[in-house]
């Protein structure tokens, strides 16, 4: 399949980037934020309103990470509009200016010294104009290597290594080279492989970065605790009851989602939007498939590849997530999660440079407007990540 070439009917934003969902987002600064948010998703159809649990007390290096998970949310080309609402005035404009640096409508109401009731009502008032607007706007033919295409894998088995995330890898290694932004994380989930995973850095600045973050885990999450062999987490019940029994086992193959030829050209903070032009990005990331999931696409990443082996139902509501899956039994008892069906490969009726085509041809019919498995089931998983305690 000639890949250089490949056309997909999309939406062109403001500041150039292409997103393949058309969204009007109500989006809340903090928690106590949420019932108002969802009052106007509620009145105004054609909105969605993201309610998340944090907000309130954050500080430092967590508030950033807050700030940024938020802004970039908003800011994702998959999203057309966005009405902000926080309780005081001035995070709900530093958020609401954060977004419109890319151009895109976007308006801000606070609650404090107006209540609820009348903010519902003006910022209804403003998404009914913004849903107007937003569909009058007409997809584009765009070439397929504008995407960023995301992957993360979850409830991975002996048949994920072997077949699913191969299969990602091998997109990779096909789309990368057009001009296709990409990205990785996982930090956990390299335990046991990291030192090959710095070797699959472009340059060595970039594989001491991603030690840098690999070993910050190490000590902040793993040696406080006492738990460096990740028991009961890493791998999990459902890693083990497929087959894998050890974390090095799950590393090995989460690093094959990568491809073969693939490297990464920097390494990112969580929610870090990449900066040095087209290539893959390793960002550093929770593996709680949502949580990763939302990063992403705060970073601005518009499509998920989600390699599953024992199957996973996460979604994302404003990233479309491909399912993969080269289990037999997922395909069999959970048909309906899965989007592309690589069995195949273990029957050996399939290669993986076709399971890698069959990908390309999936992402294409999902930028181009097909909902996914996620998306008609209605998973909207939107999960914030914390680092701290609030003050």
């Amino acid at each position: 399949m000639a890949q250089s070439n490949q056309k997909i009917m999309a939406y062109r934003r403001e500041n150039g980037r292409v997103g393949v969902r058309n969204h009007v987002v109500i989006l809340p600064v903090d928690d106590i934020s949420n019932a108002a948010c969802e009052a106007v998703g509620n009145n105004i159809k054609g909105t969605m309103a993201l309610p998340h649990s944090y907000g309130r007390l954050q500080f430092g290096e967590d508030l950033e990470l807050h700030f940024r998970t938020i802004i970039g949310t908003g800011a994702n080309p998959n999203v057309a509009a966005v009405v902000v609402i926080g309780i005081e005035p001035g995070w709900t404009q530093k958020i609401a200016d954060g977004i419109a640096e890319t151009g895109k409508p976007v308006a801000a109401y606070s609650i404090e010294q107006n209540g609820d009731l009348n903010t519902i009502c003006a910022a209804s008032r403003k998404a009914k104009e913004f849903v107007h607007w937003a569909t009058e706007l007409q997809r584009e033919e765009c070439d397929l290597s504008e995407l960023w295409v995301s992957t993360k894998c979850g409830e991975s088995d002996t048949t994920t290594g072997l077949s699913s995330c191969p299969t990602v890898g091998n997109m990779y290694d096909k789309l990368l080279p057009t001009g296709l932004y990409g990205c990785f994380g996982e930090t956990s989930e390299i335990t046991g492989a990291e030192h090959l995973c710095k070797a699959r850095a472009a340059n060595p600045e970039a594989g001491e970065k991603f030690m840098k973050l690999f070993q910050a885990y190490q000590d902040d999450v793993i040696e406080p605790f006492k738990t460096s062999d990740l028991s009961d987490s890493q791998p999990t019940k459902g890693n083990i009851e497929g087959g894998l029994t050890t974390i090095e086992e799950k590393a090995l193959g989460n690093l094959e989602k990568i491809g073969r030829t693939s490297t990464y050209i920097d390494a990112l903070e969580p929610a870090e939007a990449p900066a040095k032009g087209p290539g893959l990005y390793y960002m550093d990331t929770s593996s709680a498939a949502a949580e990763c999931v939302t990063l992403m696409a705060a970073a601005g990443y518009v499509v998920h590849t989600f390699p599953t082996g024992q199957g996973n139902v996460v979604g994302n509501p404003i990233v479309p997530v491909i399912k993969i899956t080269g289990n037999p039994r997922t395909v069999r008892t959970m048909s309906e999660h899965v989007d592309v069906d690589v069995t195949g490969v273990l029957r050996r009726d399939m290669t993986i440079d076709q399971a890698g085509d069959a990908l390309i041809e999936m992402i294409r019919r999902t930028a181009n407007g097909r909902n996914t498995a996620a998306e008609a089931l209605g998973h909207r998983e939107f999960v914030m990540t914390k680092l701290y305690r609030s003050a």
